[in-house]
């Protein structure tokens, strides 16, 4: 009897150490508290987590009470999709900015701030960067989230995003594996399918990843999506062809393997979330990231007893289970044990976002200086992977550089007349997100141009139509500094 229950009693602390949940508020929970001192390992952390990097610092202390090794994830790609800066906007650009300037040494100086960052609050798992090529400009949920199309490029910089990143002693987890750049489906919502052969994906969607791996990524996570030239039943996370025979096998990755978040509708829509975390792990993977929805103990619970039941009933081997907590372990020792490499000196330049921003612009014609122009943004729902909490824009920082700016949103519907209306006789500067995939917006700058040749013309994500206005500005991203840098370009400074 005590053999069994010791047995017992290592299955289930080994199905806590496999998960990645969430929570609800600023302070851990008394339940999140009792899971880390009973097995758990990891636990990850969303905007709706974090007011201040002082409270970051203390949540993550908090956390470290009950276990000194307990491995703290964030998904703070910088850019877009920000958590650290979730209410005001990144200080840094996203990867398709640092792609347009295509300096490696200044993506990998950016990574290596961002990640200083997140190590003076307590985080040491950061999931990013993102090695997808975006090779369809009709993706809903990578774009400006990818370095670029070309994939060498993306290959490069997401090597030097892995390297900066880890010499803060952060972890990087680069992401989606095995690419969901050719996808025009969000995995947020359905199942996407990428039907292209196996050439194509060893040459193009592969080459990021094998170039992270080179790099010496930490941790890799796979994607809800369905590549039938590698396995035409099963999605990326929970297929073994994918995961342990390329991944593990083909590519001879040793790491830890993250499921993207399983509450995701292409899984809990189609597997559901108990049965896809057993399959996940059965295939390969080491670690479920759960909590970007689903954020409570009972949770946590159903998956831990889903996973132990699934050892007894022989769905899942012992052995598999047991290895992916050792991952799992293995990776949240190397975190306490990590010391950031030296900075050279001059390089922990608190302004390198901005500077970064400043020079990924790309601005086509010119236009006389403005005094107090009008300011339209024409807003898109915002992808779930961003959030639409997250500020953008040029607004606010061209009113501080040019006093007496005025300014208002228009969501999908809205056309030239109504901008016309609200701007008066003031010049237009008018904000887009990624305009060629919204035909409404792409009809709304035609009308406004046509009336009004001196319009201003921003583009703060996938530049993709032909510059028009008198003054067309793509920043590549729409964080903080990429509006900041485009405000400068607007008003002269």
């Amino acid at each position: 009897m005590t053999v069994l229950a010791h047995r017992t009693d290592t299955i289930t602390r080994d199905a806590l150490a496999v998960l990645q949940p969430g929570f609800e508020g600023t302070t851990a929970p008394d339940w999140l508290l009792r899971q880390v001192g009973e097995g758990l390992t990891a636990v990850g952390l969303f905007g709706r987590n974090i007011t201040s990097p002082e409270q970051l610092a203390a949540l993550t202390a908090q956390l470290r009470t009950e276990r000194d090794d307990v491995l703290v994830a964030i998904d703070e790609e910088g850019g877009d999709v920000t958590r650290l800066e979730v209410r005001g906007g990144s200080s840094f650009p996203g990867n398709l900015a640092l792609g347009a300037v295509d300096d490696t040494d200044l993506t990998r100086s950016v990574a290596r701030e961002l990640g200083r960052r997140l190590a003076e609050c307590g985080v040491n798992l950061n999931w990013a960067p993102s090695a997808d090529v975006n090779s369809n400009p009709d993706n809903p949920v990578i774009g400006v989230r990818s370095f670029g199309a070309d994939t060498h490029l993306a290959a490069r910089h997401t090597a030097a995003y892995v390297q900066g990143l880890q010499a803060a002693g952060v972890a990087a987890c680069t992401k989606h594996f095995p690419g969901h750049g050719d996808t025009n489906v969000d995995s947020h919502h359905a199942l996407p399918r990428i039907d292209v052969d196996l050439d194509t994906l060893q040459a193009r969607e592969l080459v990021p990843f094998k170039a992270a791996i080179e790099a010496g990524t930490k941790a890799v996570m796979s994607a809800h999506i369905l590549v039938p030239a590698l396995d035409p039943t099963r999605p990326a996370t929970l297929s073994p062809q994918i995961l342990t025979g390329l991944l593990r096998g083909e590519l001879g990755y040793e790491g830890l393997i993250v499921t993207d978040g399983m509450e995701m509708h292409a899984i809990a829509g189609t597997y559901g979330i108990e049965r896809g975390s057993v399959l996940a792990i059965a295939a390969g993977a080491d670690a479920i990231c759960v909590g970007g929805g689903l954020a409570d103990e009972a949770t946590v619970l159903r998956l831990r007893d889903a996973l132990v039941a699934a050892v007894r009933e022989g769905a899942l081997p012992e052995e598999r289970l047991a290895d992916a907590a050792a991952r799992v372990r293995a990776l949240a020792a190397w975190t306490r044990g990590a010391r950031p490499d030296a900075q050279p000196e001059g390089s922990r330049a608190s302004g390198i976002g901005l500077t970064a921003a400043r020079r990924a612009v790309l601005v086509t014609g010119s236009t006389k200086p403005l005094t107090a122009p009008y300011v339209a943004t024409l807003a898109p729902v915002a992808n779930i992977a961003v959030g639409d909490e997250t500020p953008w824009g040029v607004a606010a920082e061209l009113a501080e550089l040019l006093p007496g700016t005025e300014a208002g949103v228009f969501p999908e519907g809205s056309g030239a007349g109504d901008v016309l209306a609200a701007a008066g006789d003031r010049t237009v500067v008018a904000v887009v997100r990624d305009a060629h995939r919204h035909p409404w917006m792409t009809e709304a700058l035609d009308a406004l141009v046509a009336a009004r040749p001196d319009t201003v013309v921003v583009e703060m994500g996938l530049p993709r139509t032909e510059p028009r206005g008198a003054l067309y500005i793509a920043t590549h991203g729409a964080s903080r500094v990429c509006g900041r840098a485009a405000a400068e370009v607007i008003a002269g400074v």
